[in-house]
């Protein structure tokens, strides 16, 4: 016996016991769940197919494992003023299954939770699920202590402050602009405040990240364009 089931918009074609990859879905190692989209049935006679799907049906499956795929590079270049390039790696995460009984009918009755892409559950979906809590009894906030509150913020970020930042360069400046996005005013900002080298964003942790964010006024732009990254490679070509 054979079944067409749909997750992840992509269509398989499964018979009892095979081991099948999908779309992550939202489900522990070791449940037992449920594809119910079913969009055709097949046997020893004529197959039943679904309009879209097959009323009743359904194929049960246990989750053996959540995986990542197989490791895929985007690399763009751009070919204009400001040459830039950006080269990115990606591992799509992934649910392996073992398929078993596969029902023709009566799936909606056989009490097994659905089986649900990780990205199509919503927090009010995952609220409703989980069970009820008593709400803890409300505390007196304590009294505030401005002076110190106002000057740990000021100790915390020089903490966080980079120790590789230079008064000049060493030798010739780097040319930070062969970094994604970086253009002449972010290379200014950079210089002022005594970044010239790849070697020194190479060096840089999440702390001295969130320290240059706040000195760049770009939040987010260093982890997003990936500097750390591309600082590595430009400073590994010296």
């Amino acid at each position: 016996m054979f079944a067409v089931i749909k997750t992840g918009g992509k269509q398989y074609k499964v018979s009892s016991n095979d081991v099948l990859r999908v779309e992550k879905l939202a489900a522990e190692e070791g449940a037992t769940i449920q594809f119910n989209e079913v969009l055709m049935v097949g046997g020893d006679g004529a197959p039943t197919v679904g309009a879209p799907r097959v009323e009743g049906a359904g194929v049960q499956a246990e989750v053996m494992a959540q995986i990542k795929g197989e490791k895929t590079i985007s690399f763009k270049k751009r070919r204009r003023k400001h040459s830039s390039q950006r080269r990115k790696g990606h591992r799509q995460e992934l649910t392996l299954v073992r398929i078993g009984d596969i029902l023709a009918s009566g799936a909606d009755k056989s009490g097994i939770a659905a089986a649900v892409g990780a990205g199509s559950v919503s927090a009010a979906a995952v609220a409703a699920a989980a069970p009820a809590k008593k709400a803890a009894p409300k505390k007196a906030a304590p009294k505030a202590e401005p002076k110190a509150e106002a000057a740990a913020p000021a100790a915390a970020a020089e903490a966080a402050k980079p120790a590789n930042l230079l008064d000049a360069p060493k030798g010739e400046a780097d040319d930070l602009t062969r970094i994604s996005g970086v253009g002449p005013k972010l290379l200014e900002k950079l210089n002022d405040n005594g970044v010239y080298h790849f070697w020194q964003i190479q060096e840089w942790g999440p702390s001295e990240i969130a320290f240059m964010d706040d000195q760049l006024s770009f939040k987010g732009r260093i982890e997003r364009d990936e500097w750390i990254k591309q600082a590595t490679e430009f400073a590994a070509e010296k």
